[in-house]
Parts: C-alpha cells; sequence; structure tokens
C-alpha cells in the first residue's frame, strides 16, 4: 500500500464533503489498519495533499473551503493537545526531586 494509492482512492471515491467515507470502510476497502491509514493520511496532508476529514471520516477536498474546515478542527485538537501537556507539566511541580 503507498500513498499515492491512498490518495487515488479518495480522490477517485471520496471527493468533496458529501462523499465522506468512515475510517473503517476506508480501512476495510484498502485492507489496512487504522494506525497506518492516519500515518499516511498524515504524511500526505504534510506534502500538500488536500485530504479533509470531519467527524464522518475523510474525504479529498474539492474547495478551499473544505480545506480551512479540516484546518480548523485540527487547530482546536492542537489547542486541546497544548493545554494537556501544560497541565501535566505544571503536575510535575507535585513530586520531589528524587521521583523525576
Amino acid at each position: 500500500m503507498t500513498d499515492e494509492r491512498v490518495a487515488a482512492y479518495l480522490k477517485n471515491t471520496c471527493a468533496g464533503r458529501k462523499n465522506t467515507a468512515s475510517s473503517f470502510s476506508i480501512e476495510q476497502e484498502l485492507a489496512i489498519s487504522g494506525n497506518e491509514l492516519r500515518r499516511r493520511i498524515n504524511r500526505m496532508r504534510r506534502k500538500g495533499v488536500p485530504i479533509a476529514s470531519s467527524r464522518a471520516g475523510y474525504y479529498y477536498a474539492v474547495t478551499a473551503g473544505e480545506v480551512y474546515t479540516t484546518i480548523r478542527q485540527l487547530r482546536n485538537m492542537a489547542n486541546g493537545l497544548e493545554a494537556a501537556i501544560r497541565g501535566l507539566e505544571e503536575s510535575m511541580e507535585g513530586f520531589s526531586e528524587e521521583s523525576r
């Protein structure tokens, strides 16, 4: 399985938000695991492939608005992760120096 095959599948089968496919259905169709699908999508997005997502699944973006919606969603996720990291860093103050 190559990144190009995943991108081609999404572009040909899941073009536009109206054609969103669940992660599970894509995994089944391409015979890959959920972790592998997420890794490939992340790698392709970093290369500029416009793979968008929603709570319902993934799709190949056909408009700038679809890309922007995914960007907003990813930024919200990143902000949540940063807040969790800050909280964990603050929690370390409660540990003694020997337990660090």
